[in-house]
């Protein structure tokens, strides 16, 4: 089932490069904060280093000037996720987790079938709002789609 509007943030636990391996549990990650979590299927994919990626990165002082944190997922490995944030320069405020086996997409419902394209498993492209650990908004494209999930998107119908 897929997470809704009003639902808890589920448990899981995510990466993140810092110092080495860092295991991020999500409970703990969204609780007390206002958080923007988007979802690429995959780093160093076009659209998600072209635009998606992109568009969080240049409108990420937008976001914090109204108390949110940004975190960026992709179902990849660690390691990965954090060459591609080296890639794209990346700035400190954007959290890049890897959901390496896709466990978290999973436990929204989220998950995308990618085998077609040799990719396995990964999380749909999606953006979700939270406060306190509770989703607020949702957004999630349809397949082959870059609109609702989009930083500007995300951004203008955010909570006054």
């Amino acid at each position: 089932m897929t997470i809704a509007i009003g639902d808890a943030i589920p448990q899981a636990t995510l990466n993140l490069v810092k110092d080495g391996i860092q295991a991020i549990d999500t409970r703990e990650f969204f609780a007390g904060r206002k958080v923007v979590l988007f979802a690429v299927p995959g780093a160093f994919t076009p659209t998600c280093s072209a635009k998606h990626l992109p568009g969080f990165i240049e409108h990420l002082d937008a976001f914090r000037a109204r108390g949110i944190d940004v975190a960026c997922l992709a179902v990849n490995d660690a390691f990965v996720m954090d060459a591609w944030a080296r890639s794209a320069c990346v700035p400190e405020g954007i959290a890049m987790l890897s959901d390496g086996n896709g466990s978290f997409a999973r436990a929204l419902g989220l998950e995308l079938d990618a085998s077609a394209f040799g990719m396995g498993i990964r999380a749909k492209r999606f953006a979700l709002y939270a406060e306190d650990g509770i989703v607020r908004q949702l957004h999630v494209e349809a397949p082959g789609e870059f609109r609702v999930s989009s930083a500007e998107y995300v951004l203008e119908h955010l909570p006054a």
